[in-house]
């Protein structure tokens, strides 16, 4: 066990103690993919209390962990807000990216645990994050790129926010996750295999280490480092005998 590991499941088990003794709910910051794993790995080692994931919407990856003792009779706002990301001028705007967005954030001095899901749409950004730093983002956040940006903390619940997504087809010899991969991102095989080997591919929030693991239709693919994506399925054979598969890229 590694010191990060052994640090998290510290934590883990600090908030599901105090859940229980005190009986209140208590959070983590947002996770990634591997933290989550790990939790989920070591949640029968911890005390009984229910832990749940959430990250403010059904479509995000990185979630905070809430610890809620068995026997609580009420509910509690979660202590996630939404930021509304606007260019004040539309005309004059950089097309902005995710990672223009979260380097723009992480500038401020904020840390990465503290910041969720980021959705962009109509070169607007959405960003997910602790309400504890919402406010000094609302107010701190006036630029990225060479954009004037205007920063509104939104209600979640009044703003419908789904992803994007490219729709990639292709052909490959056989259904196996490093040629799933190696289609949707526009690479090689040989090139997706350290990825999986170390421990960057999570298929449905699980890690998955096996380059010839076999995805299931509607598996989500995520990499550490490139992006996620829906495996539709497979939609025929071509005539040489490869598989046609449908791929939806986040993006």
């Amino acid at each position: 066990m590694d010191k990060e590991e052994s640090f998290l499941k510290n934590r883990f088990s600090d908030l599901a103690n105090s859940s229980y003794n005190r009986n209140i709910y208590t959070y983590t910051d947002f996770l990634n993919l591997n933290e989550i794993s790990i939790l989920n790995s070591y949640k029968n080692q911890l005390p009984p209390v229910n832990v749940e994931l959430a990250g403010g919407n059904d479509y995000a990856e990185r979630r905070i962990a809430v610890f809620s003792p068995e026997d609580i009779y009420y509910t509690q706002d979660l202590p996630i807000k939404l930021i509304e990301i606007a260019p004040i001028n539309s005309h004059y705007a950089d097309k902005l990216s995710h990672r223009d967005v979260l380097g723009a954030i992480l500038n401020l001095g904020i840390v990465r645990n503290k910041i969720g899901d980021i959705f962009l749409k109509d070169n607007q950004a959405y960003v997910y994050c602790m309400d504890d730093i919402s406010g000094y983002i609302a107010e701190n956040l006036k630029k990225i790129k060479h954009t004037i940006v205007k920063c509104t903390v939104k209600d979640m619940e009044a703003v419908n926010i789904t992803p994007e997504f490219k729709i990639i087809k292709g052909t490959i010899s056989n259904i196996r996750l490093d040629s799933l991969i190696a289609t949707a991102f526009g690479t090689s095989r040989s090139s997706i295999i350290s990825f999986i080997e170390s421990g960057k591919v999570f298929i449905n929030g699980k890690m998955v280490t096996s380059n010839g693991h076999q995805p299931k239709p509607n598996d989500i693919i995520s990499v550490r480092g490139k992006g996620r994506f829906i495996f539709e399925g497979q939609l025929g054979v071509t005539k040489k005998g490869r598989n046609l598969i449908s791929i939806k890229l986040y993006i």
